[in-house]
This record gives structure tokens, sequence and C-alpha cells, in this order.
């Protein structure tokens, strides 16, 4: 991908520039934003190109990358129509929520779009980078946005209509909300805190990345753990009374209801 241009200097450009930086990626990389002090910290952190006004990054753009929450972006891309500069056939939003077609309403012209939702995670190369191509878009084109977001973790290809649900069920908010609680659990349960946190992370971090490096499935590893009349067990149970799974099936659908609304802004 020629010069990535990034409307927008906030978290997510942060996390993906600093990945691409720890993955070696030197290219010249440009961010415009309306706040300075987003600016000198991305130029500080990953030697970003600054450009000063949209006019200026459109005109630099081999790609631009839409990187503002999902109740600006229908301003921004006007503004892009109006500034004067003719945008890069490829575009990509990091909005989520906002689909493909309000995208080419807002911004018209002969341009293919690309919907991605790279985790914050990809700051230390763990990202797990869903997106969605418009039909327009090329081969070449497809293998440009896989091969940027690639450097940062893994790439999956979904349909427009699977993102929502991907968006908010790969959050790794789940993991650090997860942590908070369990943490908490254990704090009243008589472990000073550092101790809890420690257990939390071990029950959650390395549990998962012995699923993900062994060859057993999830439903193998709960049977193993439930040993019948054991603490696992109890546990599980108490959770699952509780309304554990209700719980969970609640913050996804709400995440997914946000999305919704996302577009009809």
């Amino acid at each position: 991908m020629k010069v990535p241009v990034f409307l927008g200097g906030g978290r997510i450009t942060a996390a993906l520039v600093a990945g691409l930086r720890l993955a070696g990626d030197h290219r010249e990389i440009v961010v415009c934003d309306r706040h300075p002090e987003k600016l000198r910290a991305l130029r500080r952190e990953s030697q970003v190109k600054v450009a000063d006004e949209l006019k200026s990054a459109v005109e630099q753009a081999g790609a631009l990358i839409v990187a503002v929450r999902p109740i600006s972006v229908k301003a921004l891309l006007r503004d892009v129509a109006a500034c004067g500069a003719r945008p890069p056939g490829l575009c990509v939003s990091l909005a989520a929520g906002v689909p493909i077609r309000n995208l080419r309403s807002w911004l018209p012209g002969p341009i293919h779009w690309v919907r991605a939702m790279p985790s914050p995670v990809c700051r230390i190369g763990r990202g797990l980078t869903p997106v969605s191509f418009d039909r327009a878009v090329t081969n070449s084109e497809r293998s440009s946005v896989r091969n940027l977001f690639g450097r940062v973790g893994p790439v999956l290809d979904l349909p427009e209509r699977q993102l929502d649900a991907m968006t908010a069920a790969s959050s790794p908010t789940h993991g650090y909300h997860a942590l908070a609680h369990l943490a908490e659990a254990a704090h009243r349960a008589g472990l000073d805190s550092k101790t809890a946190l420690i257990a939390a992370a071990h029950a959650l971090s390395d549990g998962i990345l012995y699923w993900r490096e062994s060859a057993a499935s999830v439903e193998e590893l709960l049977h193993e753990a439930a040993t019948p009349g054991g603490i696992a067990a109890a546990s599980m149970a108490a959770m699952d009374r509780s309304g554990y799974g209700r719980a969970i099936e609640r913050g996804i659908r709400a995440g997914v209801k946000q999305c919704a609304r996302n577009a009809r802004r």
C-alpha cells in the first residue's frame, strides 16, 4: 500500500501505527487530526508525518484510512469531498457500525471502500482485524489491505452483515471486564489485591493460551476441568445459575444494537 493517510489521530490510529513500527514497517505514514496534542504524541512515539490540513492529507494519500468516531464520519467525508483534493481510489473505514452504503453516499466517486475493525491489541502485534470489502475492491487492493493489517495480527475476511456481531464479540474489553470482576471476587474471597489479579490473569490468559496451543476443543477442556464434586464444577454451576451466559448474550446484543444506531446517524 502506498502512503497510508490516517484521518484521525486517536487511540486506534496510535495503536495501529505503533504496531506497524514494532513490526518493522518504516514507510511514511501520514496523520491528519484537528488536535495538535495528538499529532505531537504520534510524531514523538511513532515518527509519523503530520498533515496540517485536510486537503494536504488527501493529496498525499495512496489510501485513506478513516479513523474517527462513528458519529464524526459523515461530516469528515463531506469535508473531504469539499476540500478540493481528489480522494484516492482506496478508502478504509475503521468506524464501527457505519455501513459501506453510507460511506459511498457521503463521499461519492469512483472509490473502493473497505471496512476494518482492528483490535487495540494490534499495538503489540496480536490484534485480530476483521475486514469486509466492497464488491468493487480489486484483488490487488484486497491484498494490500490484508498486508497492512496482517503486520499487526491475524486478518479475517467477513461478509459485511457479520461485521457488527464480530465487532461486539471480539473486543478485548471482554477480557479486561472479566479480569476486573474475577480479581475483585478473588479479593473478597480472601486474597490480597495483587495476588487476586495474578490468579485472575492466569485463569483467563494462560487458560486461553493453552486452548490456542492444544488440539482440544473448548467443550473438551470444560469437561476436563469440571470434575464432579470439584471446585471448578461448583464455581461454574453457581455462575451459570446466576445468569452468566445470559449476561454475556445481553452484552453482545447491546453492542450489535449500538452498531445499528451508528448506521442510522
